[in-house]
């Protein structure tokens, strides 16, 4: 869903948006009322009328701090910001996700917010989620919303096959996962279809369940990649199931989430791994009768461990009214307004009372599976990386997509991931 877009599209994009006005730190108005310039990256209908009403709520509630809405976009995010954060035009209360934040907290763009945050927003909030906005010691962002990964998987062909339904309880591994992949491969039919048009973070995120870690933190506080066995289960898992049993799609390597829904639908995939967020997609994209679950991903050496990249409120350092925006975020965060945005968003709250909702424990729709998830979420072994973005763009995609396409062998993965990805690390680390 978040796809970063590093070109000059992007930035022509951002540029539009500042000469627009779509920009700019919150001012005062002539009559002492502060204005603030929210950017939501609410996408989609549900999520973009939610936010917009408790803004409305905000305003009707708070005439002397007016919040303005400003419609951003996951595609251009990171060149907008940075566009507007080195003119000086950054709005004051921002929506990003917190492995888009690392480079804008080291570079002095984003407030600590911990002098900021009022003790019951900080108390509401699992540390594990902080953990994930957390660089150098402050804090540059309020997570709010994450999800897991899991798989979406056609009912009838499970039932069909007779293999063993797994629950959070009890997941597959991912030795049991690639065996029942290869029972559920047919004729016309693959077990599953990874969509790795973007496989580094699906593969580092999973990768944590089995151990993986891939970045190392020493001493001297650097951080270099190394390849351990752990890191090697899941891109080895899919590796085989394209290369080897051909019981996962070559053709949908290239594919984005939602490009596998029409094969999932016409049975041609029994399960797809997608994030949690997906199945508003396939409620509105199925067609009628059509019978799916959400399942846990595998699990490893570490259970059903995943990283996350959770949704952030974060606030500009030249913004004028730190406070006032902090105000607003802690606003939009208690636990009732938080189900209400992660309802709209199809994901799940980061605090602990809003995850504790009835609404999230229903076993319609798979709420209940992604919850009994939640305390399995750890920050994204990238998170903090500075490079991690050149790392990925520049090293680990198109490594990883040659490997998964059968083009390299895993020793040859090791070593672009390792001895180049140390290169680009280290022109970040001086």
């Amino acid at each position: 869903m978040r796809a970063l877009v590093r070109n000059a599209a992007a930035a022509a994009t951002a540029l539009a948006l500042l000469l627009t006005g779509c920009g700019g730190g919150g001012d005062g108005d002539t009559d002492g009322r502060i204005t603030l310039r929210f950017q939501s990256l609410a996408w989609q209908k549900e999520s973009v009328d939610i936010n917009k009403q408790l803004v409305k709520e905000w305003n009707a509630a708070h005439p002397d701090i007016h919040v303005e809405y400003v419609q951003g976009s996951w595609d251009s995010v990171h060149d907008q910001l940075l566009t507007s954060f080195e003119g000086g035009e950054a709005p004051d209360i921002i929506h990003d996700a917190s492995d888009d934040l690392a480079d804008f907290a080291y570079g002095g763009y984003l407030a600590d917010l911990r002098p900021l945050l009022p003790k019951g927003l900080t108390d509401a909030i699992p540390g594990n989620s902080w953990e994930t906005a957390t660089f150098d010691g402050g804090v540059y962002g309020v997570p709010f919303l994450q999800e897991p990964r899991v798989l979406i998987a056609n009912t009838k062909i499970l039932k069909a096959s007779g293999v063993r339904i797994p629950t959070p309880e009890e997941p597959w591994s991912w030795a049991e996962f690639r065996k029942v992949t290869e029972e559920l491969t047919g004729k016309g039919r693959y077990g599953v279809a990874w969509p790795l048009k973007e496989p580094v973070s699906v593969t580092l995120n999973l990768g944590l369940a089995a151990g993986g870690q891939l970045f190392h933190r020493g001493a001297d506080g650097k951080v270099t990649v190394a390849m351990g066995e752990g890191d090697q289960v899941v891109p080895g898992t899919i590796h085989d199931q394209v290369n080897t049993d051909h019981s996962a799609a070559r053709t949908a390597l290239g594919m984005g989430g939602g490009d596998t829904l029409p094969g999932f639908f016409g049975g041609k995939y029994a399960m797809v791994p997608l994030g949690f967020s997906y199945r508003q997609q396939v409620v509105e994209q199925a067609p009628e009768g059509f019978e799916w679950t959400v399942l846990p991903a595998p699990a490893g050496r570490d259970g059903l461990a995943q990283g996350v990249s959770p949704q952030t409120l974060s606030v500009a350092e030249d913004s004028p009214h730190k406070k006032e925006a902090v105000r607003f975020i802690d606003f939009l965060l208690k636990p009732a307004n938080m189900v209400r945005l992660a309802k709209g968003d199809w994901m799940l709250p980061t605090g602990t009372e809003a995850l504790a909702d009835p609404a999230l424990h229903t076993a319609h729709l798979g709420w209940a599976t992604g919850a009994a998830l939640a305390g399995s979420l750890r920050s994204a072994p990238a998170q903090s990386v500075r490079g991690y973005p050149e790392w990925k763009d520049k090293v680990a995609t198109p490594a990883l997509q040659e490997y998964y396409s059968g083009a390299i062998d895993a020793a040859e993965l090791k070593k672009r991931l390792v001895t180049d990805g140390n290169r680009v690390l280290a022109r970040y680390q001086r």
